[in-house]
């Protein structure tokens, strides 16, 4: 088995700017498609922005191995334990609220351990690797 290779902290930045681009982009499109509906109750574009934005990750990350600037990247986060599997989704969405709480903050951390966890990554013993 090979030792796998850790992203370092520019390529798990690059990672959440394509992520924050995608978001934006699901967003602006949510929009439009509510302004050509015209009668869509308020409450319900609020549930459509909160779902994009709260599950967006946790859906990609457990369903697929990582967010979309994680694959246009070559980067997958995978249980820490076995990297053959996906983190669960109740895990991916505990490690986006960490991540999500402590911003920048976690990412940073990446830089002062060997396998270049974030502390959302220590938190949910998950591993972000190249694919």
């Amino acid at each position: 088995m090979t030792t796998p290779n850790y992203p370092p902290l520019p390529d798990r930045i690059k990672a959440s700017i394509i992520d924050a681009i995608v978001l934006i982009s699901m967003i602006i499109g949510a929009t439009y498609l509510f302004e050509a509906i015209k009668t869509t109750p308020d409450v319900a574009r609020a549930i459509a922005f909160l779902f994009i934005f709260l599950l967006y990750e946790p859906i990609f990350v457990s369903s697929f191995g990582g967010t979309i600037g994680h694959m246009l990247l070559g980067l997958r986060v995978k249980r820490e334990k076995d990297q053959s599997k996906n983190v669960f989704f109740p895990l991916a969405i505990v490690r986006f609220i960490i991540k999500a709480l402590l911003g920048w903050i976690s990412l940073i951390t990446v830089t002062s351990n060997s396998k270049r966890n974030a502390l959302h990554d220590m938190a949910v013993k998950s591993i972000v690797i190249f694919k």
